[in-house]
């Protein structure tokens, strides 16, 4: 079993400065810069970010992010917007790991989405973050209607005296990596296929808060993540394992989606029955490591017909770690 990040490197221990829009006058400093969603932060984005680290080092420069919130698409075409591979959280924690000083979250709005590029050069780039040096992908545009390109970009560089470099695809066997490819592989329950695409194992982490109760009645207590959008892009029954609760992941297994058979409102949990396990978890950071999608969510038509289902999972998962079946006193309340 793999942690689901890289080891530490020498920025393991550097807390990403993180500002929700542009930085205040106090806050700006000259920085090199790279801007997009970063939605996953995958191989391809972490050698872009490789070159951008070694190039704010060369400059005596930090190297500063700018992503968005929501996703511009999310924003301008909501029904047809791209699952989230990732939770805000997972995506700074991701940043820092690849050594990234600050990031802007900028709130993509209407207002936002109207500059034009000039307008985007000079009140973003220039004025708010005093920008020295910029990294671009090969599928870069900004501005209202997307109408800024690189070569604007290098053009306004040369006026406002900032370098501008753009970076291709990074691709294996002939194919690009992206965040589509990981939200495919995600979709289709190819765990193996995203930890290639990732460079380490699909994970979502979050804070244990209190849920209905409902699987201590069944039997099969869990600990409940919320999720803060309503497209994730993994969705069913899944064997996991949760870190940052004891030194070795512990094993579980894992339902993320609606509750179809509970309550149909809409609001997506991911919840995690753990094995053998007794302690108070409320409140606690964890991160749930996804090892093998067992199923896709699905309503039954009885709380009889679930508890069985839940049942055969746990065995499942149980199965996937080479664990024994457990004494029947143990389906008892273990995470209270």
């Amino acid at each position: 079993m793999t942690c689901p990040y890289p080891p530490p490197n020498r920025f393991s221990a550097v807390l990403v400065k993180v500002f929700r829009g542009l930085p205040n006058a106090e806050s700006r400093a000259p920085c090199a810069l790279t801007i997009g969603n970063f939605d996953g932060v995958h191989r391809g984005h972490q050698s872009l970010l490789a070159r951008a680290r070694a190039a704010a080092d060369a400059r005596g420069l930090p190297l500063c992010v700018m992503t968005f919130e929501p996703h511009p698409r999310e924003f301008f075409t909501p029904d047809r917007a791209p699952k989230r591979i990732a939770l805000l959280r997972d995506k700074l924690d991701a940043l820092r790991a690849n050594g990234v000083d600050r990031v802007v979250v900028e709130h993509f709005n209407a207002h936002f989405a109207s500059q034009s590029p000039q307008a985007f050069v000079e009140n973003v780039l220039w004025h708010g973050l005093h920008t020295r040096w910029v990294l671009v992908g090969d599928d870069f545009r900004f501005g209202a209607r997307r109408a800024g390109d690189v070569d604007f970009l290098r053009d306004a560089g040369q006026q406002y005296g900032f370098d501008v470099e753009q970076m291709g695809s990074v691709s294996e066997g002939g194919v690009r990596i992206s965040s589509s490819a990981v939200r495919q592989a995600l979709e289709d329950g190819d765990l193996e296929h995203a930890r290639r695409l990732l460079g380490h194992g699909y994970a979502i982490s979050g804070h244990v808060i209190h849920g209905r109760k409902l699987g201590r009645d069944l039997g099969f207590p869990t600990l409940n993540l919320r999720i803060s959008h309503k497209r994730p892009a993994v969705n069913g029954i899944f064997v996991v394992q949760v870190h940052g609760l004891a030194e070795r992941p512990l094993p579980g297994v894992a339902s993320i989606g609606v509750r179809p058979t509970i309550e149909d409102a809409g609001r997506v949990l991911l919840e995690v029955h753990l094995f053998d396990f007794n302690a108070n978890l409320y409140g606690k950071l964890v991160r749930v490591e996804f090892m093998k999608k067992l199923r896709d969510e699905a309503r039954f038509d009885s709380l009889d017909e679930l508890t069985a289902a839940i049942a055969k999972d746990s065995a499942d998962a149980r199965a996937f770690f080479g664990l024994t079946a457990p004494d029947a006193t143990s389906a008892t309340d273990r995470i209270r």
